[in-house]
């Protein structure tokens, strides 16, 4: 096999992807230098989709070995284990702008793995780890829509700096990562300190400009490796039966759809879908393939109601459950419902639910971590919670799922850019986010009931911090229509979720999930200025239950001194072998840090 090489200059570093060399059976394999990074990527894709697949099962799993930073793993096996949160966290990033760009009817499974080989404090891997899981697809002979880039983009001293390294990212008012293909952006990920709509379209533009000599890099190797893509046996609809579909159930769906109410609605959709497949079995119980039929009509039933969905819209203004495009549904908010807890908060919008649980600790209680920049701490830590009762389902409890930490990563960043600095408030503060009911945009329910819940607790935060999810809708004519608090069912049908969570002053977390292969940035323009009417829609009612943090911690959370002591006289406090120390926290009761 021959060994391809191309390499760009960018932002003043090498930049080269190779293929032919290394893990040559893989159907695509990359290794992607940089600095002192080293990645491997491979791809390897079934030859057909399994008897009955109807969904596409593509997996992308980022891991980092710890040799790649010269480290050997903590713990008692001293190996790589499970996937660390972080690792998680990326893989979802690197899975959500590259799942779009297989063909439509493509269920072939796919693995895609990228993999740290070695480590550079000075460069952020999150951007080139995108770009080398694009460039291991385009090299393979898999089908593949690409290619898009990535690149982090941090802000220090006004100034961007484009894949910060550790150092800079610790001074950054911004962590923005951005995948994009050559005229449109696929997927945003991050936060920001109070950022206008002005600046954060602004570090969107930089970004996209800089991650298009990345795409003719991987353009020309794909070229000069004479890539051949394989032929795939798509599953496309069979045309008369889903016409028959189509005009046994349009009307009906439409009907059902009308109901505002998220289970009533499913129960009168799945009365509906019941009756079609019920009929079509009975017309055609003599078919051999009559069990595959089933799923195709399934199928074509998702289809049907995917159109119903947006015909309202474009058609009458209007959304399911009877909104226009721009309003929010109906908000509440309790505060101090747990008198266990330090602060609690229930928020409430439509039938979305999130229970917001504070918990104040002390240095101890800090969260230990181990990464390739070495072992660290946090004292603000935020876990969300999705039980299946909140969607009215029998589920295996289990531990975090991918999207229950993905979920609480996205409220983790809307709310840690309005912590106190530590000297001024030394605790740690915990978050427990527990979804009550859910009908779309549980992530940001849990910013809003979380900021609430930190208020009640007396956390001296730097503002009331709220979340909105706005979703997109298009045409086959190119037309779009930008919609305001989605609820499960336009998240599910739409083409666009983009969650944007801040205070009064401006944005602190974002992310931007899309079913399409990409968009501009005039329409991130609309949507934004969209969002902001409706984030600070959600404020004002937040504020009528509780508008500032309250001056007192409750009685039952640790109460912390802080006392300085002469530096002469510290062995005086400490005395010999810690003995006096010791003996006043044990005559005390109290933890001396």
């Amino acid at each position: 096999m021959a060994i391809f090489r191309h390499e760009i200059e960018s932002n003043g570093r090498t930049v080269s992807i190779e293929t032919g060399n290394w893990a040559k059976q893989a159907h695509g394999a990359i290794v992607y230098r940089t600095g002192n990074v080293v990645l491997l990527a491979t791809v390897c894709a079934e030859r057909e989709a399994k008897e009955g697949q109807d969904f596409f099962p593509l997996t992308v799993d980022y891991r980092e070995k710890f040799y790649a930073a010269g480290r050997i793993p903590g713990g008692y096996f001293k190996r790589e284990t499970r996937p660390a949160e972080h690792e998680t966290l990326l893989s979802r990033l690197i899975d959500r702008p590259i799942r779009p760009l297989f063909p439509e009817g493509y269920f072939a499974e796919v693995q895609l793995l990228i993999t740290v080989l070695s480590a550079d404090d000075n460069i952020a891997i999150e951007g080139h780890a995108i770009t080398a899981a694009s460039a291991a697809l385009m090299i393979s002979d898999i089908p593949f829509d690409g290619p898009i880039a990535g690149v982090l983009i941090g802000r220090v001293d006004g100034e961007y700096v484009v894949d910060p390294g550790v150092a800079e990212r610790e001074k950054s008012d911004l962590d923005l990562l951005v995948a994009g293909s050559r005229n449109a952006i696929t997927m945003i990920e991050g936060g920001a300190q109070e950022y206008t709509n002005d600046e954060m379209l602004a570090a969107l533009e930089f970004a996209h400009k800089q991650i298009q000599d990345k795409l003719d890099m991987q353009a020309a190797l794909a070229n000069e490796a004479a890539v051949v893509k394989r032929e795939v046996a798509l599953r496309l609809p069979d045309k008369e039966v889903m016409a028959e579909v189509r005009t046994f159930a349009l009307e009906k769906l439409r009907a059902a759809n009308k109901s505002p109410e998220k289970m009533e609605r499913g129960n009168q959709i799945k009365a509906v879908n019941d009756e079609t497949i019920e009929h079509f079995k009975t017309k055609y119980a003599e078919r051999e393939d009559l069990d595959q039929l089933v799923r195709d009509i399934k199928s074509y039933l998702h289809e049907l109601e995917y159109e119903v969905v947006r015909a309202l819209i474009f058609e009458e203004n209007k959304r399911a459950d009877g909104r226009a495009p721009a309003e929010i549904r109906d908000i509440s908010c309790e505060i101090d419902v747990l008198p266990g807890a330090h602060g609690s908060a229930v928020f409430t919008r439509g039938q979305t639910q999130s229970l917001g649980v504070v918990t104040l600790g002390t240095k101890m209680d800090n969260q230990r971590y181990e990464t390739l920049a070495g072992q660290s701490t946090r004292n603000f830590m935020l876990h969300y919670n999705f039980p299946p009762f909140s969607v009215g389902e029998v589920k295996r409890m289990m531990g975090p799922g991918r999207r229950e930490i993905g979920h609480g990563n996205l409220a983790f960043r809307a709310l840690k850019y309005v912590l106190p600095e530590n000297e001024k408030f030394p605790y740690v503060v915990r978050i427990v986010s527990e979804i009550l009911e859910s009908n779309g945009s549980s992530s940001m329910a849990t910013v809003c009931s979380g900021s609430l819940a930190m208020m009640a607790a007396g956390v001296p935060i730097g503002g009331a911090v709220s979340g909105i999810a706005m979703g997109m809708m298009t045409d086959d004519s190119g037309k779009h229509a930008i919609l305001s608090d989605i609820a499960g069912i336009e998240d599910h049908f739409g083409d666009m979720d983009f969650k944007v969570a801040g205070t009064e002053k401006g944005i602190t977390a974002f992310q931007l999930d899309l079913k399409l292969k990409g968009i501009s940035i005039e329409i991130l323009r609309e949507a934004l200025t969209q969002a902001e009417v409706g984030r600070k829609h959600i404020l004002a009612e937040m504020n009528k239950t509780l508008q500032i943090s309250r001056e007192q911690i409750p009685e039952n959370a640790p109460q912390i001194t802080t006392m300085t002591v002469d530096p002469d006289r510290i062995g005086e406090l400490i005395g010999p072998g810690g003995k006096i120390i010791r003996g006043i926290s044990e005559q005390t009761g109290a933890e001396i840090f």
